[in-house]
């Protein structure tokens, strides 16, 4: 029996794999287990190749895992197309729709165990269509891992309810069909979970969208602006489902310039807004960034990253748009970027963002990624009342008595107020403006304006909060890692603790603008450490690089989208400088005369 298990399963569109992957993830999740799925499609707008990565576990999860346990083939042709996505190895059960004796289409691995199960056959047979054959699978995996039949057979049920009772009958037998197989065809390797308990209480099984979409209507979110784009369609999707309900609006514009148009239109309105896009929208939105910038005008731009540039790997994931966020806007622009590293986490640093956003009075740039995006997890449910909600500082009696919207404060935020409200009249435009708003051409004025929408920045870069830190505070070895990819540094980072390695992790929420202090803080112990991302440039490593003083050991462990950073990577880098450092420490022979 296993307490981890990982599972990948690729095929064509119309194979049910998505399906098939939430299926066995809602399975586990009734039964008291920990999951994460990640899924993944080929480039295509209709059809191509679609997979699903799922960790299951009975402890705690912070990344879905590397190496596969079970490898499901439906076609060898889809499998490969996905490459490092879905690792087989030497510990890997591949269970493939062929002869049995087969070879295996592999270069250079030898899986453990190789089962040939007659998968279309069986749907053919026992549901009259191929269509079927997701369903088979689900029957071979509960036979195979011990999974809840009763559980997998409530999803079938629940997903073909609304078909005719021929269908749901027919998939009711390819599943029976394919947990006879499993009976009488049992693993050469144990598979099994260990059982455990059900949850005390029930969990929730939801993706980064849901969680981003969600946590926007929790911090008083009333308007919505954008337009469709993957990886960030589900975010309006969901809003546009649920908003109603909170008296706010969800406007599908003609273009992303629209989008956040009106979304700037409706902030101005006094109405907390956000508009949600991927890195093509984010270039279209940057001069608008821009308006909202200098005109000061709060709002939440959440850009769920996929590879780039131009249209590039549009449903993959990568942490490439960090330059993008930072630096996108001409003249003296600094717009907070936050990321989360997790679906809960989602729930957190969205609120946070939208916090910032009207206590500071500027847009925010709210990095997500494909992964996090759309993967799901098994999570312990989140109280709303937890969270603390921030709205903008409005102007008092005494200062709508001669008011002045830019007015400079000893903290940079001026009070802000809205249509309607009676002395709160006030020019907002792209143009740079004096206290009150009035167009200006001067220097000195211009001078004034930029250090003062700077300058209020400043508290937030003294948010620890932001921050977390894990490991051995005077460790020699420090990594940090920010995003999806944390959850992998945070697993390598116990599992070298556990070794005996002396190292620590950084992993900041707050990317941009810089708190020196905070890096300065952590890097005071280390001589060697690593900025893990997913990224071929390691974009913050080098802008940590444009502030502090790091140490001359910290190294750059970074990669394009789609080719995943394990947690093996990320070990072996470490396992390295702690050699070195042994080495370091041997004395040096002094040369002999001859």
């Amino acid at each position: 029996m296993t307490t981890d298990l990982v599972i990948g399963m690729a095929g064509a569109g119309g194979d049910g794999v998505i399906a098939a992957g939430e299926a066995l993830m809602t399975a586990a999740a009734r039964s008291g287990y920990r999951a994460m799925m990640t899924k993944s499609y080929g480039p295509q707008i209709r059809g191509g190749e679609s997979s699903f990565h799922l960790r299951i576990a009975t402890g705690e999860i912070f990344n879905a895992g590397t190496m596969l346990d079970i490898a499901v083939a439906l076609n060898w042709d889809d499998f490969l197309r996905f490459g490092a996505e879905l690792p087989v190895g030497g510990r890997t059960t591949v269970v493939h729709d062929g002869a049995e004796g087969a070879a295996l289409p592999l270069e250079g691995v030898s899986p453990a165990d190789a089962v040939a199960a007659p998968i279309a056959e069986m749907a053919r047979t026992s549901a009259g269509t191929e269509k079927a054959k997701n369903t088979v699978v689900l029957g071979l995996l509960a036979g195979w891992l011990g999974l809840s039949a009763d559980s997998l057979l409530a999803g079938v049920r629940k997903r073909f309810a609304r078909k005719s009772p021929e269908v749901l009958a027919g998939n009711e037998r390819a599943f029976a069909a394919g947990l006879a197989f499993a009976q009488a065809h049992p693993l050469r390797t144990d598979r099994r979970l260990c059982e455990t308990a059900p949850p005390p209480s029930p969990r929730w099984l939801v993706d980064g969208n849901e969680m981003c979409a969600a946590a926007a209507l929790v911090a008083g979110c009333e308007f919505f602006g954008g337009y469709p784009i993957t990886p960030s369609s589900e975010i309006m999707h969901f809003l546009g489902r649920e908003i109603w309900r909170h008296g706010g609006t969800v406007l599908q514009a003609e273009d992303e310039i629209a989008g956040i148009g009106a979304v700037i239109g409706a902030s101005f309105a006094g109405r907390k807004a956000m508009t949600a896009t991927s890195g093509p929208g984010m270039s279209l939105k940057s001069e608008m960034l821009g308006l909202a910038t200098i005109a000061e005008v709060p709002l939440v731009c959440v850009n769920v990253q996929r590879g780039g540039p131009s249209t590039g790997l549009p449903t993959k994931s990568e942490q490439s748009d960090l330059f993008q966020a930072a630096f996108s806007a001409h003249g003296d622009a600094v717009r907070p970027v936050l990321a989360p590293i997790s679906v809960a986490d989602t729930c957190r640093i969205t609120i946070e963002a939208f916090n910032i956003a009207e206590q500071f009075q500027t847009p925010v740039i709210l990095l997500s990624d494909a992964d996090i995006a759309q993967r799901k997890e098994v999570i312990d449910p989140i109280d709303p009342r937890a969270f603390t909600i921030v709205d903008r500082r409005l102007p008092n009696e005494r200062e709508l008595e001669h008011y002045a919207r830019f007015q400079i404060t000893e903290s940079g935020v001026s009070p802000i107020s809205y249509p309607g409200l009676e002395g709160g009249n006030f020019l907002a435009s792209g143009i740079e403006h004096n206290e009150r708003g009035a167009p200006t051409a001067s220097g000195e004025v211009h001078a004034q304006m930029n250090e003062k929408r700077i300058r209020k920045l400043a508290p937030l870069k003294a948010r620890r909060d932001l921050f977390s830190i894990e490991g051995d505070r005077d460790a020699p070895i420090g990594l940090v890692s920010w995003g999806s990819v944390a959850g992998v540094a945070s697993e390598a980072t116990a599992v070298a603790r556990r070794e005996g390695i002396q190292m620590k992790l950084l992993v900041p929420r707050l990317l941009y603008p810089i708190s020196e202090e905070v890096y300065e803080d952590f890097f005071a112990s280390v001589r060697a450490g690593l900025v893990i991302e997913q990224s071929h440039q390691g974009q913050l490593f080098r802008i940590i690089r444009m502030f502090v003083d790091v140490p001359r050991g910290l190294e750059s462990l970074a990669r394009s989208g789609s080719n995943p950073i394990t947690v093996h990577d990320v070990l072996d880098r470490v396992r390295q400088m702690v050699v070195a450092f042994q080495r370091q420490r041997v004395p040096q022979e002094e040369p002999t005369l001859g």
